[in-house]
Order: structure tokens, then C-alpha cells, then sequence
């Protein structure tokens, strides 16, 4: 099964950017609305290592068909809402099931 990954929302936290984090030169690619979809639980090609690794376990659980996480956390069983590692800049991502 597909699982589609929307980028909802973009953060960033320049107050502890500022006290916390050393200059980088580049930061997060993605934008708010913008659709990945994972192939049988594989991660999509332009999706960050980061957020991948935040994810992964719910889109291979979704792919296998599962879903239904923590007792009905989420009103789509077959959905989940992850965000991206980064204390900074996080990310937050809709995961659907989806028919292929």
C-alpha cells in the first residue's frame, strides 16, 4: 500500500536558534503542502534523512496495512501526524494510507 505525506506545517524558532544552535547555511527544502508519497513503505526521493527517521515506523506500519496507532490517537485510523526531529525548524506531516 501507498502512504502520502503532506507537509502541513513549517516552524521555526529563531529565539533558540539563536541562543542554541551554530550558523548553517542550509536548512529544510520543503513547503507547506507538499506531497511525497512512499511506495510500499520506502522513503520517498527529496524527503530529508531526519523526518524520514521520524517517520519511518508509522509509514512502513501504514504500508503493511496497520494503522490505529496508540488506541485512536487519530480520527483516520490509517493516518498519523509526525513531525520531524529538528528543535529548531520542526515539520509537521500528515501520513494517509492511500490506494495505490
Amino acid at each position: 500500500m501507498d502512504v502520502k505525506i503532506t507537509v502541513v506545517r513549517k516552524a521555526c524558532y529563531q529565539d533558540l536558534s539563536a541562543l542554541y544552535e551554530n550558523p548553517i547555511e542550509h536548512a529544510c527544502d520543503v513547503c507547506e503542502g507538499q506531497v511525497f508519497i512512499s511506495r510500499d513503505g520506502h522513503k520517498p526521493e527529496g524527503l530529508c534523512d531526519s523526518a524520514w527517521g521520524s517517520m519511518r515506523e508509522f509509514v512502513e506500519e501504514l504500508a503493511r496495512g496497520g494503522g490505529n496507532f496508540f488506541d485512536g490517537w487519530m480520527k483516520d485510523p490509517r493516518s498519523a501526524m509526525i513531525s520531524c526531529n529538528d528543535g529548531f525548524r520542526p515539520v509537521s506531516f500528515y501520513l494517509e494510507a492511500i490506494e495505490p
